[in-house]
């Protein structure tokens, strides 16, 4: 995994692309050798075939081709990189937003968003530990939009320091359950890593996401 900070160029590099490029170029180079030996060497009374130095003529231009080929191709993945690391890093101390339904409590409110389906009534926020036992419940506001938990518990004390809770969001229309929908977290931008190619975000929630599946507020 690669961090990145402040975007300062390429943070990761494509080793196998490299590895096979340096590879395809040695061959290349050494085909090239081989054939100036053979025409140089040639003895006069008696050339090389024609058809013979034809097909290696070939096998050079394909060769050609592709070392040119993987070229063009690091170079590309190179430049993507490049642009990559320069959008994220636009990213950072950014206010984002995207869809969990798990959070870990890190001592300050849990602030999520959550907008009712046309037609409900009633939205009941439950709020479960690991062990799928319920430590919170409680109404939400239907003319409000974004919300908190402070990390208040049912039984009066206060959720445990950096341990995850479920938050499961059921909403009604006249008291008939309609369905349970995924909160959005609200939260901050503090890092950025690479892994396996893909850009994450860390933030101050505790999480990481795709930058992908984030949005900035």
């Amino acid at each position: 995994m690669t961090t990145i900070s402040n975007y300062t160029g390429a943070t990761y590099q494509n080793t196998s692309t490299t590895s096979s490029n340096n590879q395809m170029g040695s061959e290349y180079n050494s085909f090239i050798k081989l054939l100036t030996a053979q025409v140089r060497n040639q003895d006069p009374l008696s050339p090389m075939d024609s058809t013979q130095f034809v097909e290696q003529l070939a096998t050079f231009s394909s060769l050609e081709q592709l070392v040119n080929s993987n070229t063009a191709l690091a170079s590309i993945a190179s430049m993507i990189s490049d642009l990559n690391g320069l959008m994220a890093s636009q990213w950072l101390g950014e206010e984002v937003t995207f869809a969990s339904s798990w959070m870990p409590y890190t001592g300050s409110p849990a602030t999520y968003s959550y907008e009712a389906p046309q037609g409900t009534t009633k939205s009941v926020l439950t709020v479960k530990d690991a062990d799928g036992n319920a430590v919170w419940t409680e109404t939400l506001d239907p003319e409000k939009t974004v919300f908190s938990w402070n990390g208040q518990l049912t039984s009066g004390g206060v959720a445990t320091e950096d341990k995850m809770y479920e938050f499961v969001i059921d909403y009604y229309e006249d008291n008939a359950f309609k369905g349970t929908a995924v909160p959005n977290v609200i939260t901050k931008v503090t890092d950025i890593v690479s892994e396996g190619g893909t850009l994450r975000l860390g933030t101050a929630s505790g999480l990481t996401v795709d930058l992908a599946q984030a949005r900035k507020l």
